[in-house]
């Protein structure tokens, strides 16, 4: 039908413009969260670029769902607004009749949605882990940005250098504090740099300088200086790590049913249905009374959006909880605001029928 055809072609250009803007602002704000990473020594400067990369799979499930919601609620307000609903409605189109290329538009983005959120979100997440887990193991003092206190990864070591080469590998002016069960160290070395042995074993190696050591509950104080220190920078086995529950597929938290991998089954499952529920909950909510306010509508949606997430989210932590069963928890969020759209369905379809009386009495009374 030809309202169809055009309903769709106005949905996928203004859910491509909200997708691109909201990449925009979410890329940007992460952008500026890892290079303060980087800033402060969290992560290193070469690794923002593939971490951004990992991050644009986390967000897409949560963007495509918005943007779809968004696109049909923006394009439907717009008929009202150019009262182009009311000629489909004159030529004997009821509310229902915008279900079927509703859906036509919303289940290609719910399979999308899906396939991320089972597969390819948890692959990224593992992926930015091992990445973030690899690029600290890599270089104790490559993290470390001159004129910044820096902890170690295993929390044992502070350092403070205050210049590094032009290459990076070498380092000027160190100082480092080392914390032991028994003893507290304090180094400082005028150069530095680190070294892996054949055996994968890393060190750090300070040239020309002094340590002290302190036992605690001691006035002891040993004082030495060396030409070369070196210590062994401890590094966890990527083998041995326990693997994040958010990194693991779908079909493995299905296979070990514990209840914080029942939680996650239920977020998933719950994104992935949310879009075709928040595609037909936006045929009743865009409706824009011409004469009145145009932002009503936007601002009950977004509530009706943030409800929705606010749900999913109890249900998700319930189920965690053991209050209750992973199937009533999956469905219940989705059965209250199935509730909500078949409320909001007969409200509009009666509203217009009860506008359309009013106007009638009001005619035969002006005749009258």
């Amino acid at each position: 039908m030809i309202f169809a055809r055009a309903m769709r072609r106005e949905f996928v250009q203004n859910a491509v413009a909200i997708s691109v803007a909201l990449l925009v602002i979410l890329l940007t704000t992460f952008l500026v969260r890892l290079l303060n990473e980087a800033t402060i020594g969290k992560v290193s400067a070469a690794a923002v670029g593939p971490l951004l990369g990992f991050a644009i799979f986390n967000f897409l499930p949560i963007l495509l769902s918005l943007a779809c919601f968004m696109a049909i609620l923006l394009t439907l307000s717009r008929w009202y607004r150019d009262s182009e609903m009311t000629v489909w409605f004159s030529a004997g189109q009821s509310l229902t009749a915008w279900i079927r290329p509703v859906l036509v538009f919303a289940i290609p983005v719910m399979l999308v949605v899906g396939a991320l959120t089972q597969e390819l979100v948890p692959w990224a997440h593992g992926e930015s882990l091992k990445y973030r887990k690899q690029v600290s193991d890599k270089n104790e003092l490559g993290l470390v940005r001159p004129g910044v206190f820096r902890e170690s990864t295993d929390g044992r070591r502070i350092f403070f250098i205050e210049s590094t080469d032009k290459s990076g590998e070498t380092v000027q002016n160190i100082f480092v504090s080392d914390n032991q069960p028994d003893k507290l160290g304090i180094t400082v070395a005028e150069r530095g740099r680190q070294e892996i042995h054949d055996n994968g074993d890393r060190f750090i190696v300070l040239e020309k300088g002094h340590r002290y050591e302190l036992k605690p509950n001691s006035p002891e104080l040993r004082e030495m200086d060396y030409a070369q220190y070196g210590f062994r920078v401890e590094t966890s086995s990527a083998d041995n790590s326990i693997r994040h529950q958010d990194s693991t597929p779908t079909r493995e938290l299905l296979m070990n049913p514990t209840r914080e991998s029942l939680g996650d089954v239920v977020t998933r499952v719950g994104t992935t249905i949310m879009v075709v529920m928040l595609a037909l909950l936006a045929i009743p909510l865009a409706y824009v009374n011409p004469r009145a306010g145009r932002s009503a509508n936007m601002i009950l949606a977004l509530l009706v959006y943030f409800v929705y997430i606010n749900l999913m989210t109890i249900s998700r932590a319930w189920v965690i909880q053991g209050r209750v069963p992973f199937a009533l928890g999956l469905v219940v969020p989705h059965l209250i605001m199935l509730s909500v759209l078949i409320w909001g369905f007969y409200y509009r379809m009666t509203a217009s029928t009860r506008g359309s009386r009013r106007r009638v009495l009001k005619t035969r009374k002006a005749g009258a």
